[in-house]
């Protein structure tokens, strides 16, 4: 049986991020919602401080996360799964009731809560998936995460696709599909999401490193084929059922990896007359375990009463009081503040921009937005982790060279330059996933896998941080001083001259991102090259 293990370890670890994904690709909800969230704006009557409370609630709600870091370090991942995914089905499922028109509407501040659990309930389920599959892949964290996260840049086309072909755009039945199909994906990681021991040889690593690969053309066919959907339509109820067929098989054909491992270990397993010479090995004598476990008890106690470490050094294990303690922690949170502050600025004013510039179907960019930065996040997830194991490129650097970019493509909108409204969200999603695949490992690498939950959820603060600073406060004001009043008691802007001052102080602050990126890399040069010996 223990010469089975391995060949049954390696088809269960596959196994895991295969089902990992599929709840990656259903949980990302939270970017799309706010696509029909019109309809239950309209049936609650809400005037607009009321909603922009219902928007404090959704970032009250990524707040939250911190509960889903800290329990990481206590509960299994099945655990974890099962809060998020239940925190979830009641969020949307009270959502789909009143938008359906099953039930009335709740009074608003019990709306909020509902729109704060639906928010919060990826947290838990990202939180698990990551954590466990970070600590399962640790030789190839770069393509990894930018597989997980690619996966969740998916989750709008997915969801909206599959909305308008199979039922119509209904708003009711989007919430449904919120509600439904992430506790349904949950089920499978649940049974089959665990850690694994880690790789024991460089040829288990190069075969990895391989899988990985094919994960990553398994997800980029998936991702052309939503894009091709956002420009060809429904053509039919018949179309729109065998576009969902295929969508399906396209999120299925993943289980072709772990299948494959399967056949393969089977294959090359020793013969039964292999086990018997292997049993014929020389072991060691009963005396000389126990002598040698008695020589190593005194060197265990040594190092028990040796004194704690009271700051452990870049690339150890650090809880998330030592990490804040150091300046690198404050670098990277403001570094990726720096990256994915403009990029929620972007992503929740699209619709106001697209108005500014005359368009009224803005649903092609936000399509082009999120599948952008898929690709952002698996080619700087896969490049990164190259880069370092060939050359022991600090993975900072990737941050710093793509905003850059990012700030060129802020320079184009506000010049107006022909097609801004395309270039802008390509390169802004882009730049968005780049800082998920490269900050979250390099956050691993720099302050350890053992607290890894706490601390990635405390970076992910920013997400709310980066909604109110940039979207709410500076987005907000600087839109609001260049409209004009409208007889409803509104205001509206239109031109190029709306957001042109928003957007060059944008990409001032990614020079910013850029410069703190380049020290951060400075700072830990020396831990990359010999992350680089190590993974060779």
């Amino acid at each position: 049986m223990g010469l089975q293990r391995p060949s049954r370890v390696s088809t269960l670890k596959w196994l895991g991020l295969v089902t990992a994904v599929w709840v990656q690709a259903f949980s990302g909800s939270n970017y799309a919602v706010s696509k029909y969230s019109n309809a239950l704006k309209t049936l609650m009557n809400l005037n607009q401080v009321q909603l922009n409370s219902s928007s404090v609630a959704k970032d009250v709600g990524l707040a939250f996360s911190l509960l889903a870091g800290v329990a990481s370090d206590h509960v299994p991942a099945w655990a974890l799964l099962l809060i998020g995914s239940v925190e979830g089905l009641i969020g949307y499922g009270v959502q789909w009731l009143v938008v359906s028109e099953t039930i009335s509407p709740f009074p608003h501040w019990l709306m909020s809560i509902f729109l704060c659990m639906a928010e919060n309930s990826a947290a838990w389920m990202n939180t698990a998936i990551l954590v466990t599959c970070m600590r399962n892949f640790k030789r190839n964290k770069g393509p990894t995460v930018g597989i997980l996260r690619g996966y969740v840049g998916l989750t709008t086309a997915i969801f909206t696709d599959l909305c308008e072909a199979l039922f119509s755009d209904s708003s009711a039945d989007f919430f449904l599909m919120l509600s439904i199909t992430p506790f349904a994906a949950c089920l499978p990681a649940m049974i089959f999401l665990r850690e694994m021991p880690p790789l024991a040889t460089s040829l288990e690593d190069q075969q990895e490193y391989k899988y990985l690969n094919i994960f990553n053309v398994f997800a980029t066919v998936l991702a052309v084929y939503l894009l091709s959907y956002v420009f060809v339509g429904s053509q039919s109820h018949a179309f729109g059922v065998v576009f969902s067929v295929v969508l399906l098989v396209l999120l299925v054909l993943p289980l072709i990896i772990p299948a494959y491992v399967a056949i393969k270990s089977w294959i090359e397993s020793p013969k039964p007359c292999d086990i018997k010479e292997q049993s014929l090995d020389p072991v060691l004598p009963d005396t000389q375990i126990k002598a040698e476990v008695v020589e190593a008890e005194p060197m265990a106690e040594a190092a028990a009463a040796a004194p704690e470490k009271q700051q452990p050094i870049l690339g150890e294990d650090h809880t998330i009081i030592q990490a804040i303690k150091t300046l690198d922690f404050w670098v990277l949170f403001a570094s990726f503040l720096c990256g994915v502050g403009p990029g929620m600025m972007v992503m929740k004013n699209m619709g106001q921009m697209g108005s500014a510039l005359g368009f009224s179907n803005i649903s092609k960019f936000e399509s082009l937005f999120t599948i952008m930065g898929f690709f952002g996040r698996i080619i700087s997830g896969t490049a990164s982790e190259f880069c370092i194991k060939k050359a022991g490129t600090p993975r900072p650097l990737f941050n710093a060279a793509s905003q850059i970019l990012l700030a060129v493509g802020f320079v184009m909108m506000a010049m107006d330059v022909p097609d801004c409204l395309y270039i802008g969200p390509i390169l802004v999603g882009t730049c968005y996933g780049v800082c998920f695949s490269i900050t979250l490992p390099a956050a691993s690498e720099l302050f350890g896998l053992k607290y890894y939950g706490l601390i990635y959820n405390v970076l992910l603060l920013n997400l709310p941080i980066g909604s109110l600073l940039f979207s709410g406060l500076l987005a907000g004001y600087l839109y609001d001083a260049q409209a004009t009043a409208t007889s409803s008691g509104g205001n509206e802007c239109y031109g190029a001259h709306c957001y042109r001052l928003c957007f060059f102080i944008l990409a001032c602050i990614c020079l910013v991102g850029s410069s703190l990126d380049i020290l951060l890399a400075a700072r830990t040069n020396n831990l990359y090259r010999k992350n680089s010996l190590t993974k060779r």
